[in-house]
């Protein structure tokens, strides 16, 4: 295989930031180290009243603009259901008026002509309009022909959906209302952004609107000396969910904005945010990007690429333990997830794959970066959670190859007693069936049909199996009733869409298996069985397996053989990580070069700043069989 060049640059250390507020202020100031805050922009004359479902309060915001007074200001309010719309209007009133006597109160510390003098000693200024007395604020609610009052705020909620022109009036000031208008609730972007790598929000979190509507822009500018963002010049660069970073960034800041809208075609106020620090340049030439080398092309009709990824949850390097034990030889940056997304989404997209099935998949950055970023690509997919696990499995497929047919997923403790054959062999060894039962283990299976040719069918399976050391047995017993259900699903499908021959339909099953070459997995995919005296089924006395064997009918092959490694820590480093396929109805083309032990150790093991995950990436190209 190809070495890489040792290019490999420097990264500063950059520190968490925490998410703001995401509510509206004046203008953006820069402190160092430290996030901006989101700004929303409201329309002028509207006044935004949100009441989310299964919540008790409502959340009142208007931007008032008084010239005569000079009054701009945002004013906010969280009122609960039960109030009556009287006191939440004086509550209004009275947040009004103090504003007029904060303007009073600076006006009167200003200096005025010669020889008149406050009682603190400071010049008092000329009368203004509208200020020798105090203003009386008046606020009210309702229409031409009726006003609004003695009601509950929920009554008066109820009403707006009949009364469309219900206005807010403040002074001479009319608002329309606009009741749970699309709203960007939150929005925070990456605290590190790199040339050359895809940047997309790190968090947003849309009300009354969705993300496939909603419109975006992405802009650059250069942070003044003064560190006033407000004096940055904007030039606009981008207009998707997410951006490619581009070399002419390094050292300028990045701006991103949400229009939110819902399917109707709604929007809500737009809103913005920039980035916390200046673009910075890549870690150099990555050991993934000589990979890349073999993968320049997609592959022709009939041909397709798998890939398949673990690429280390944040939910597993986000704490003090991953940081100074598991993964303590990694920079504490480089094992950030605003760090190492940008590095497997390039990774992943550089192999122009057709067929992608990823573990470990944070549900954040399935949403925010794989999907909108693998779009443009032409890839779609699904996500299956594993419980309540915020991480799980993801399986994506070119647009152009393939048709979707269907969809799955399953807990694997969730079908424990659908197979008796199985369940009859285990039930009454209960720590066995705690264990097993306790874990969130998830089976993704997704079934595609081949545009090329549309007699080819292809079942996909994606899993990840329990990693505890002592557990190939309950690795085992998962794999089994894998099987077990994917033999059901594929029969099923065989008779459903009637596909007679036996090369109409094939199988690839991909994953981290947490198991090595020379366990009972293994042998179960590429030998269709293990009998009761494999070595797994003792790996825990207390929970020993007594007397069960495992069969499957298909004639398997692992695509990449057996490479030394698929993960490279410290504390472990072996092949557990395969591509199964059905050997009659696929042949195996080529497979892509892993990369070498010394790349693998330049910093002593991965992930690494040029390796974002633990594991490492199967790549294989397949060919339908005649």
């Amino acid at each position: 295989m190809l070495s890489s060049a040792r290019l490999y640059g420097r990264i500063r250390l950059k520190t968490t930031l925490p998410l703001r507020s995401p509510y509206p202020c004046e203008g953006y100031t820069h402190r160092h180290g430290s996030n901006f805050v989101p700004k929303q922009r409201f329309a002028m004359r509207t006044a935004y009243f949100k009441q989310l479902p299964g919540e008790e309060q409502c959340q009142i915001s208007f931007h008032l603009v008084l010239d005569r007074y000079k009054i701009d200001k945002v004013f906010n309010f969280n009122r609960n259901l039960t109030e009556q719309i009287d006191s939440s209007l004086d509550r209004i009133r009275v947040n009004v008026e103090k504003e007029f006597q904060k303007k009073n109160k600076r006006k009167k510390a200003k200096k005025a002509p010669a020889g008149q003098a406050t009682e603190d000693g400071g010049a008092e200024e000329p009368p203004v309009e509208g200020s020798a007395e105090p203003v009386p604020v008046v606020v009210s609610l309702g229409t031409a022909e009726e006003r609004l009052t003695n009601m509950t705020i929920a009554d008066m909620l109820a009403k707006l959906t009949t009364h469309p022109n219900v206005q807010l009036t403040v002074m001479d000031a009319d608002f329309q209302i606009a009741y749970n208008s699309p709203e960007v609730h939150a929005v925070k972007l990456p605290t590190s952004i790199l040339a050359d790598f895809y940047v997309s929000p790190s968090r947003l979190e849309l009300h009354f609107a969705t993300p496939e509507c909603s419109a975006y822009c992405w802009s650059r500018g250069r942070m003044p000396e003064s560190g006033n963002a407000q004096q940055i010049a904007w030039e606009p660069v981008g207009s998707e969910l997410s951006y490619l970073v581009q070399k002419v960034d390094v050292g300028l800041h990045l701006k991103f904005s949400c229009t939110p809208t819902d399917e109707a075609g709604r929007t809500g106020p737009l809103t913005e945010i920039i980035s916390p620090q200046p673009v910075q340049a890549g870690p150099g030439l990555c050991p993934f990007e000589v990979r890349h080398l073999f993968t320049q092309q997609k592959l022709r009709d009939g041909q397709f690429r798998v890939v398949s990824y673990n690429i280390l949850a944040d939910l597993y390097t986000d704490s003090e333990y991953s940081r100074t034990v598991l993964f303590g030889y990694t920079a504490p940056y480089a094992l950030e997830i605003d760090y190492r997304k940008q590095l497997f989404v390039k990774e992943i997209l550089g192999y122009r794959a057709d067929l992608i099935c990823l573990q470990e998949v944070d549900t954040k950055v399935f949403s925010l970066d794989l999907v909108p970023i693998f779009s443009r690509k032409n890839l779609a997919g699904h996500y299956q959670a594993k419980g309540k696990v915020a991480e799980g499995l993801a399986t994506f497929y070119d647009l152009n190859k393939f048709e979707l047919l269907e969809k799955d997923g399953v807990i694997l403790s969730e079908i424990l007693e659908r197979y008796p054959q199985l369940w009859d062999r285990i039930r009454d060894n209960q720590p066995l069936v705690e264990r097993i039962a306790n874990r969130s283990t998830a089976l993704q299976l997704t079934l595609l049909r081949s545009k090329h040719d549309p007699r080819k069918h292809l079942l996909v399976a994606n899993t990840h199996l329990y990693f505890a050391p002592d557990a190939d047995h309950v690795r085992l017993l998962q794999m089994g009733y894998a099987m077990q259900y994917v033999c059901e699903q594929h029969e099923r499908i065989r008779q459903q869409y009637e596909l007679s021959e036996a090369t109409d339909l094939a199988l690839v099953f991909c994953g981290d298996f947490n198991s090595t070459p020379e366990c009972g997995i293994y042998q179960l995919m590429t030998q269709q069985a293990v009998g009761p005296d494999v070595p797994d089924w003792v790996s825990n006395v207390d929970e020993a397996v007594k007397g069960v064997s495992l069969s499957q009918p298909f004639q398997m092959g692992s695509a990449c053989g057996c490479p030394e490694y698929t993960n490279y820590t410290v504390g472990f480093k072996a092949c557990i990580d395969y591509i199964f396929f059905m050997r009659g109805a696929l042949n195996v083309n080529d497979v892509i070069p892993m990369p070498s032990e010394e790349e693998l150790s330049l910093y002593q093991a991965i992930p690494s700043l040029v390796f974002p995950s633990d594991h490492i990436a199967l790549v294989a190209n397949f060919e339908w069989a005649k």
